[in-house]
């Protein structure tokens, strides 16, 4: 069954997540780009007021692929005790350096996700790669905010490809990219784990702008 993530950026919007039947609660500051980190002072905070009520996962932010920096970036975040860690695959940089470095996070147990850009040069392969390191999911997400859905990026098929790669890796597969609720009609089908959103909760489909309990509420109906 497809659950549902909401992305959020405060201990007030977390408050209000808990009362719904979101079932992913993610931190990331969306005002700082695609994956934008919160500090890990304030994750911290967020797990402990959370308490275990449902599973909590953060970004690291918009960082390089860079071994030492993704790997520096990702420790702390896991300090802060959040189920999950995503990790944005940026262009350019060197994956599998970075990949193989991480695979050190994982064996100490941490939960780790990798993050695919739809509107960049895909390369499915990574999958079977981030498997053998030890990630525990994979998600398919958009860059660039302003172009659309992921469903605007790419053809159908392909999202379908993606979600059946995963699955046959025995990984947590997402969706997200600028989800509306008219595309989660169209992407509960394909049976992945989740379906982000985060500008689809907010007033006037606004990022960055406040949660909207009415949009909110919109969205859950919808699954």
């Amino acid at each position: 069954m497809t659950g549902m993530l909401a992305s959020v950026n405060s201990l007030d919007e977390v408050d209000i997540i808990l009362q719904t039947a979101v079932d992913i609660i993610d931190l990331k500051n969306p005002a700082q780009g695609a994956l934008g980190a919160l500090s890990t002072d304030l994750v911290s905070a967020i797990v402990k007021r959370v308490n275990q009520q449902k599973p909590v996962s953060a970004t690291v932010g918009d960082l390089p692929m860079q071994a030492d920096v993704i790997f520096n970036a990702v420790s702390a975040m896991t300090d802060t005790g959040v189920d999950y860690v995503k990790i944005g695959f940026f262009p350019n940089g060197d994956r599998q350096a970075t990949v193989s470095k991480l695979a050190a996070i994982c064996q100490q147990g941490h939960q780790l996700i990798a993050v695919l850009f739809a509107d960049t040069a895909l390369d499915f392969d990574i999958i079977t790669t981030l498997k053998k390191a030890g990630f525990c999911g994979v998600m398919l997400d958009t860059m660039d905010k302003s172009k659309g859905s992921l469903l605007d990026a790419l053809p159908y098929s392909t999202i379908e490809t993606f979600v059946k790669k995963a699955h046959a890796e025995q990984l947590l597969c997402g969706l997200a990219g600028s989800l509306k609720q008219t595309d989660i009609a169209k992407l509960l089908p394909l049976n992945s784990d989740y379906l982000g959103f985060r500008g689809a909760l907010c007033t006037h489909s606004n990022r960055t702008a406040q949660l909207d309990k009415l949009a909110i509420d919109a969205i859950i109906e919808s699954f």
